[in-house]
This record gives structure tokens, sequence and C-alpha cells, in this order.
């Protein structure tokens, strides 16, 4: 099937273009989300796209011409400062009268906690069984999504009931190599379980027609559109994905955990954190002991890091490499990314894991 990712001047239009008489000026964080955002859009404008795919989203600055179309926003779409602590204070200073839509307070989403050990317990189902794994069925509820979550981020319940040692292995809430962080309760990377996708740009077209009443249908039957779509992906992916189970891999920052669990495919580790902090010595260790047995099959690096650190932790190890990317660095942004990107993510384990022929 071929992958569908607009070519590089479209893309520059899509990014840059004038919205249509009307329709709100959007600035989104991260292209994975823009890109939710631009399908939703579709027809009516286009959103601003403020940090580049290509570079890590953790500590990123604005450039001036970012910075300018975040200052010209009505709406703002982020993630939340779970994965941009920084752009927080550039929102309240830049777009403090925007319409603000934060992806991890929106109701209908699955959140997961924080994983800060550097060994994940394994999850025999990952708590989702072979048909809706495979999409089968409707698979989803009105929010798009059967099983979700509707907890919001900053919600203490929630972390007292699933960020202890009982279920996450997690003892009170800090890492096990004795770093402290404070980047919320849950999981930044929400955009990777396509059922959260799905919810999400629901979510945008209600918030987009409350701000453009005249393109309400249009942005409607946008966002129903992309949850056909992404069910269909979902579908799609499930069979290539399964027939990976069983084979231990380590990723380098601890981004994938909801592609994991919608897919029933858990990493072994991470070897740096959900924000991609470098590892202290004592996860090092941890981490060089596991792969010394011979029991992990592949390390997964990223584009956006310096993958000098993998190559120190398998030395002398029979571990495979591989790449995965959580945000799509070398894809053109606007609504084709985000199918493009579960895609890669896809190829990207089948091409470590899968056994030579």
């Amino acid at each position: 099937m071929p992958v569908l990712v607009a070519r590089p001047m479209l893309a520059a239009l899509l990014i840059s273009a004038a919205p249509a008489l009307g329709a709100p000026r959007v600035a989104v964080d991260v292209a994975p989300v823009h890109s939710i955002v631009a399908a939703v859009m579709a027809g009516a404008g286009a959103p601003d796209l403020l940090m580049p795919p290509g570079l890590t989203e953790h500590g990123y600055g604005l450039k001036p011409s970012e910075a300018a179309a975040l200052a010209e926003a009505e709406v703002v779409v982020w993630v939340g400062p779970g994965l941009t602590p920084s752009l927080g204070g550039t929102l309240d200073a830049l777009a403090p009268e925007a319409r603000r839509i934060t992806l991890l307070e929106e109701a209908g989403l699955r959140l997961l906690p924080l994983r800060e050990n550097a060994l994940f317990e394994a999850h025999d189902d990952a708590g989702h069984d072979d048909e809706e794994q495979a999409g089968h069925g409707d698979g989803h509820d009105e929010s798009g999504n059967d099983h979700a979550v509707e907890e919001h981020a900053g919600d203490p319940a929630h972390g007292k009931e699933h960020g202890q040692a009982d279920e996450h292995g997690h003892d009170d809430g800090h890492a096990d190599d004795g770093s402290a962080h404070d980047h919320g309760l849950h999981d930044p990377h929400v955009w990777l379980d396509p059922r959260n996708a799905s919810a999400f740009a629901a979510a945008v077209a209600a918030a987009l027609a409350e701000a453009d009443p005249a393109n309400a249908a249009l942005y409607a039957a946008n966002a129903a559109a992309f949850a056909a779509e992404t069910q269909a992906l979902e579908a799609e992916l499930a069979p290539r994905l399964e027939a990976l189970r069983g084979r231990p891999f380590f990723v380098f920052h601890d981004a994938y955990q909801y592609f994991e669990d919608r897919f029933g495919l858990p990493a072994a580790g991470a070897i740096a954190l959900s924000d991609a902090e470098p590892p202290r010595a004592q996860r090092l260790a941890e981490i060089r002991d596991r792969f010394t047995d011979g029991a992990i099959d592949c390390v997964f690096a990223e584009p956006q890091f310096d993958p000098r650190l993998i190559a120190t932790v398998i030395e002398g190890t029979a571990t495979r490499t591989g790449t995965l990317d959580p945000l799509g660095a070398a894809l053109s942004p606007g609504p084709g990314l985000y199918p493009a990107l579960l895609r890669g993510l896809a190829d990207g384990l089948t091409a470590c894991l899968e056994p030579p022929a």
C-alpha cells in the first residue's frame, strides 16, 4: 500500500498558506499533532507548525518565524508541558489570548503513566485482545476508543493508582537511577496510539467549530474521515506487528509506550527516560547487564539523538540495531505525515526484529 506523504512543495504550502476566509489561524507544536490538525482543517485552512520534526521536542527553542506564527495564532494546539515544558511560558507571553487546546487534557484519550525504570515489566497482552488489536468489528466507542481511560494529566488519583510499584515497577514515582523529574503523571507521547489520534481529531474539530462555526460541518466530516482511515491503518499494521511478539527489544528513549500498548508489542526497556534526559551511571549499568546476557534482539536509535551511546551499550554483543522515529524527522509535514509515521514505526520494527530468511 503506498505511503501517503505530501510532496515537499505541497507540504510547504500547507504549513505556510494563509487560512481561508473565516478560518482561524492555528499553530501546532509538533509534527504528528500538526498532521492530525491539518487533516481536520483540510479545505478550510492550514495550521502553522512550530517545531520542525527533525529536532528533539523536549528542549526546543522557537525561531523568530515560528514565534511570529505563534503570536498571530487564534488557536494553539499543543501536547502539554510534559512534552515541551519550555513552550508553556512562551504561549503565555506570545499568545495569551489564543484558544488553547492541550492534548493531554482532552477527554476520551487513553493515558498511560510515565515509566522511569530502565527495564520494563512485560505485559502478556498489553490489555487488548486480538480482535481489538486487529481493529475488527467496530473496535471503537463514540470517542474513538473502546476502553478509553478518560483521565487528565494532573489528576492525583490517577497518579496514585497507576504510578506506583504494584503495576508498573515504580516505587514512588521517581526514577530508579536517582534522577528527579516533574513532567506530569502521564507519558506525553499520546499520538502513537491511533485511537488517541482519532479521539483528538474529534476534539480539535469541536474546538475549531466553536471558533469557526461556518466550517463546523467540514471539520466534523474531516475528523470522521480521519478516524475511519486511522482505524483501517490499525487493522493493516496489527497482523504485521503481531508476528514480532516475543522478540525483546530496547528503544533509545521511552517514547513508544502507546504504540507498544496498542499493538501488544512491549519494549524490554529504554536507555533514556521519556524526556530523553541522558541516563545516569546506575541506569546504564543495569541496561548493560541486560544486554550482555544476549537477551535483547535489537536496540533502536532515533534520528534526533547521537547514536554513540547505543554503540557503547551493545559493544561486544550480538544485538542488532535499527531506527525508530516518534516524530517523523524524514517525512514532509502535512496530513500525510501521521499515517506515514505509524507505517514507518512498523517498518523499522519489522526490519530489525524479523528473523533473517
